[in-house]
């Protein structure tokens, strides 16, 4: 095989598993799903088409959250990846200004809907507000994503309180795709606020449940809303009955359930932190979700020689715009982290 070819991109890795392999690669959660969202669930008697919004009853449990919104507001979708198409392909033409590193799909997703994505870089892998500010008036739109797929790093409220503002007075759309957002380890979630503002979110990391693609979006502006279902009405018609029926159920689910989780996967940042330190490696120390992104000599080199020869899998960098690193998920038991440090350990070394 050649590693030039075959490292274009994350699809050689994915669902890649077993003969030994321990993956630091995609970013879902090993842990089960609560209890609430299993248990009862039966294939229905009633299986028609459903309201291409998405049902009510999960709309209504949503804008539960969002004090300042109604069940009219949310759209649901195939997972926080079809919210973030029908946004951008709702929109029309124009720029999206982009974080870079950035989660691999990004670019794509804002090309493929006709706009054009362009970067603001990172400085300690958190947004450069003076950067942001110089390039941010070209756009139409700005990502937001916090805590951040792939650095980990959680943007400060003052940041996010200051693109609130700028983006207000340009007249900016602000998409925060929020799927970590109950991930965080430092402090409470801010979320971005503004008839400007339209959130993303999934059932996926929170709750466990990536194969079962529930997510939404949620906007003020009723206009983005309603052009949004009108692209989904000719696209994927209504979102899963089932796995909708599996999200509602998950809102039920106690706060226990959460926290319970978050403890598990603070521990595990904290393994997988210090042990990446520990090998002399230059990384930031993740403030929520379930990612690091070290620096490290001959990344291509090294991506294929630990999957090759070591049996671990780890992404490459330039995927997520940032080329001298690499990215490891540590949605793994402790064991395996360890495990898989130490073959981590004898790659470097054989990389020299």
């Amino acid at each position: 095989m050649n590693e030039n070819k075959d490292l274009s991109s994350p699809s050689i890795f994915i669902g890649k598993q077993g003969n030994d392999i321990i993956s630091f690669g995609s970013g879902q959660p090993d842990l089960p799903p609560p209890k609430e969202a299993v248990e009862g669930i039966s294939i229905r008697s009633d299986l028609r088409y459903g309201l291409i919004q998405g049902q009510k009853e999960l709309r209504e449990a949503l804008s539960s959250e969002y004090p300042t919104s109604t069940l009219d507001n949310f759209v649901i979708t195939n997972g926080a990846s079809e919210a973030l198409d029908l946004i951008f392909r709702a929109m029309g033409k124009g720029k999206v200004l982009l974080p870079k590193p950035y989660y691999y799909s990004y670019p794509h997703i804002v090309r493929l809907a006709g706009m054009q994505p362009v970067y603001t870089q990172l400085k300690d892998g958190r947004i450069d507000i003076d950067d942001f500010r110089k390039k941010v008036g070209e756009c139409k739109a700005v990502l937001i994503n916090s805590p951040s797929n792939p650095t980990g790093r959680v943007e400060n409220i003052q940041t996010l309180k200051e693109i609130e503002k700028i983006t207000g007075e340009l007249g900016v759309w602000v998409v925060s795709d929020e799927v970590y957002k109950e991930l965080i380890y430092e402090r409470e979630n801010y979320i971005l606020k503004g008839r400007h503002v339209i959130t993303v979110n999934s059932f996926s990391k929170t709750y466990a449940m990536c194969g079962v693609r529930v997510g939404y979006l949620w906007s003020p502006e009723q206009e983005i809303v309603n052009k949004a279902i009108e692209i989904k009405t000719h696209t994927s018609m209504n979102t899963n009955l089932v796995g909708q029926d599996m999200a509602l159920r998950a809102t039920r689910a106690p706060r226990s359930y959460i926290l319970n989780q978050l403890k598990i996967w603070r521990r595990r940042r904290d393994i997988i932190y210090k042990g990446l330190c520990d090998l002399g490696l230059d990384l930031w120390k993740p403030e929520g979700a379930f990612y690091v992104l070290p620096k490290v000599k001959n990344p291509r080199k090294l991506v294929w020689l630990l999957y090759k020869k070591y049996k671990v899998i780890t992404y490459l960098g330039e995927w997520f715009g940032a080329p001298d690193r690499i990215r490891l998920s540590y949605a793994l038991d402790e064991e395996k982290i360890k495990e898989g440090l130490d073959r981590i350990e004898k790659g470097l070394k054989e990389i020299g």
